[in-house]
C-alpha cells in the first residue's frame, strides 16, 4: 500500500473518534429532534453510539479519498506535494469525493440510524437489519445526494486547505510553526467545506433517517415538521411511502423555512474545525515519516 493510503486511513479514523460526540448532536438536530439533540443522552457511551461503522468506513473512505485526489492531480499535470493550480485542486478533490460515495453512503446511513436510535443497537445490528429488509439497495438510501455532497464538498475541502496553507506560509519556518499552519489550514478547510454543502447534508440526513427498521417509533419529530412522522407508531413497520430528496427539500422549506437547512451548522462548524485540523495534522505527520523528502510548497495560482 502507498504512503498516502495509510496516512489517509489512520488520519480518517483519528478524526472520527475525536469528532463523533459533536457529530451525534448534529445528526439529531438535522433529523428534527429538539430535546434529544443536546440533553437527552442515555449515558456517556451514547456520545460514541454508531462509531464502529464510521471508524472502519471512514478510515477506508479517507484512504480512498487521498489516493484518488493525489492520483487525479498527477493526471492533471500537478504535483500533489506542491499543487499550484486552484481549479486542478478543486477538480481533483471533486473526483476523489465522488469516488468515495461507494463507501460513504452505507457508512453514513448506518451511522445516522445508530445515532437517532434510543435503543442499544450496534452498527452491525443496524446493517444486518437493513440488508435483511432491503438488500444491497437499502444500504445506498440517499446515495445520489451523498455523491453530490461529497463531490462538491471535497472539491472545496482540498481547495481551501491548500489556499489557506499558502496564505499562512512564512519563510523561514520552524517545525512548530509548520504544525500550527497545517492545523489551522485543516480546521478552516473543514468549516468551509461544511458551510458549502450543509443544506445537502440536511436533506441526506432526513432521507436516511426517515425510515428506521429497528425503532421507527423513536424517530424524532416536531410540531413544525411532518417529514419523519410516517415512521411513527408502535407497530415496528416501515412507512408505506419513502420520500425522495426533492420532496423532502420542498416539505422542509414549506414547514420550517430556510433556517431548517442550516440547523446544526454551529455545532457542525466546531466539530469540523477540530476534526479536520487533527486529521490533516496526522496525515501530514505520517506522510513526512513515510516520505521524508518533501519539496517546498510552490506558488498557488488561481
Amino acid at each position: 500500500m502507498s504512503a498516502d493510503f495509510w496516512a489517509g486511513y489512520i488520519s480518517g479514523a483519528a478524526g472520527i473518534i475525536i469528532g463523533n460526540p459533536l457529530d451525534l448532536v448534529k445528526v439529531r438536530q438535522q433529523a428534527g429532534s429538539t430535546a434529544a439533540a443536546s440533553s437527552e443522552f442515555e449515558s456517556l457511551g451514547a456520545f460514541w453510539r454508531g462509531i464502529t461503522a464510521p471508524v472502519l468506513g471512514y478510515g477506508a473512505l479517507n484512504a480512498l479519498l487521498f489516493v484518488s485526489y493525489n492520483r487525479t492531480l498527477l493526471t492533471l499535470g500537478d504535483d500533489p506535494s506542491q499543487p499550484s493550480s486552484a481549479w486542478k485542486i478543486w477538480c481533483a478533490g471533486a473526483v476523489g469525493g465522488f469516488g468515495t460515495w461507494v463507501v460513504s453512503a452505507p457508512t453514513e446511513l448506518i451511522k445516522c440510524r445508530a445515532q437517532i436510535s434510543s435503543g442499544e443497537h450496534s452498527s452491525w445490528t443496524i446493517a444486518r437489519n437493513i440488508w435483511t429488509q432491503h438488500g444491497l439497495r437499502g444500504l445506498y438510501l440517499g446515495g445520489v445526494v451523498t455523491s453530490i455532497r461529497d463531490a462538491m464538498g471535497y472539491g472545496f475541502y482540498f481547495w481551501s486547505y491548500e489556499l489557506t496553507k499558502q496564505w499562512l506560509t512564512r519563510s523561514p519556518e520552524t517545525p512548530q510553526q509548520q504544525a500550527v499552519r497545517v492545523f489551522l489550514a485543516g480546521g478552516i478547510a473543514g468549516i468551509v467545506t461544511w458551510a458549502s454543502i450543509f443544506p445537502l447534508d440536511v436533506i441526506k440526513t432526513r432521507m436516511q433517517t426517515q425510515t428506521s427498521p429497528l425503532s421507527p417509533a423513536n424517530l424524532p419529530t416536531t410540531e413544525e415538521s411532518t417529514l419523519l412522522r410516517n415512521g411513527g407508531g408502535s407497530s415496528g413497520q416501515e412507512p408505506r411511502i419513502r420520500q425522495g430528496a426533492i420532496a423532502i427539500a420542498k416539505e422542509l422549506y414549506a414547514s420550517e423555512g430556510i433556517r431548517a437547512f442550516f440547523r446544526g451548522l454551529p455545532t457542525c462548524s466546531v466539530r469540523a474545525f477540530i476534526v479536520n485540523a487533527v486529521q490533516f495534522e496526522v496525515y501530514e505527520l505520517i506522510m513526512q515519516y513515510l516520505k521524508p523528502a518533501q519539496p517546498q510548497p510552490g506558488v498557488f495560482m488561481i
